[in-house]
């Protein structure tokens, strides 16, 4: 099953074609594309009867983030080799998590405005709650995840950097529209293997970074597994699984986004998402990055 949010409201798609959820149930669910979370089993049960004869088709400007509101937002960082090699960091024993801030979430078509500062990609398989999870084991996992998104952890460097350790992750990944996510919301069972999918950011036209989620250090069940056995993860709570390498801040010189650069993002058995960017009004905070 693939979801999206059009408009601001839930939609069944099938082949380009977007069912309205409210309207094809009779009311029986709503069109709030976040409501569907708490609701589920009942909802996927019900899902199997709709048609795409009731829908119309999917006009991709009107698309919006398809988890609008979550309520945690986890992510996972060095979680490829390759990503830990070029950041020239060790291997994580477990997985190093920080959060992005919900405020964050942006749709995959959005303008996002570019903060002062070194503005860094970070394509990213998404994984989304659909059922609440406290202590799950790794094998079980998957019947925690509602389905599958795609993002970008957008990063600006100087401020997430700056400062001792612990610095300042949280904030420099959270910016208005640091998180885009989209463009739709695939179930697991849609992919041949939902572990393995190819992901990759195209920054005005050139190729960045490609990997296949098969190369991830800690894989999705393992990390709902860990991140479960912490704190409880609600439905509609999303988990950023890691960056693959190819990033802009480790290249010589820096390949950072700019105001004229055009972003895509891409997911297999997913889609694209694409992103221009416009300036923000200049902070009065100074900040400097001591080191990578």
């Amino acid at each position: 099953m693939r979801l999206a949010n059009v408009s601001g409201r839930l939609a069944i798609v099938t082949d380009d074609v977007a069912v309205d959820v409210e309207n094809a149930s009779g009311r029986q669910f709503s069109a709030d594309p976040q409501a569907v979370f708490d609701r589920w089993d009942e909802f996927t049960d019900w899902a199997q009867t709709v048609t795409v004869t009731e829908g119309a088709p999917v006009i991709t400007s009107t698309l919006q983030a398809p988890v609008p509101r979550p309520g945690q937002i986890f992510a996972v960082g060095v979680n490829y080799r390759d990503h830990v090699e070029e950041a020239g960091l060790e291997l994580p024993e477990a997985p190093f998590v920080f959060t992005k801030f919900p405020a964050s979430i942006t749709g995959p078509y959005n303008d996002i405005e570019l903060p002062e500062g070194s503005v860094d990609f970070e394509v990213e398989l998404v994984a989304v709650i659909g059922r609440p999870a406290r202590h799950v084991d790794a094998d079980t996992a998957w019947d925690y995840v509602a389905g599958l998104t795609l993002g970008q952890d957008l990063s600006e460097r100087e401020l997430q950097l700056s400062g001792p350790a612990p610095q300042q992750f949280n904030l420099g990944k959270s910016y208005a529209g640091f998180a885009p996510i989209g463009p739709m919301l695939v179930t697991a069972d849609e992919f041949d293997d939902p572990d393995d999918i190819e992901i990759s950011t195209i920054l005005s036209g050139r190729q960045m970074q490609k990997s296949r989620t098969r190369h991830l250090i800690f894989p999705i069940p393992d990390l709902v597994a860990y991140l479960s056995s912490i704190l409880p993860l609600s439905p509609g709570d999303l988990i950023f699984t890691g960056t693959p390498g190819g990033i802009g801040w480790t290249r010589e010189p820096p390949r950072l986004i700019g105001t004229s650069d055009e972003l895509v993002s891409r997911a297999e058995g997913i889609g694209e998402m694409r992103h221009h960017f416009v300036q923000a009004h200049p902070t009065t905070i100074s900040r400097s990055a001591t080191h990578v």
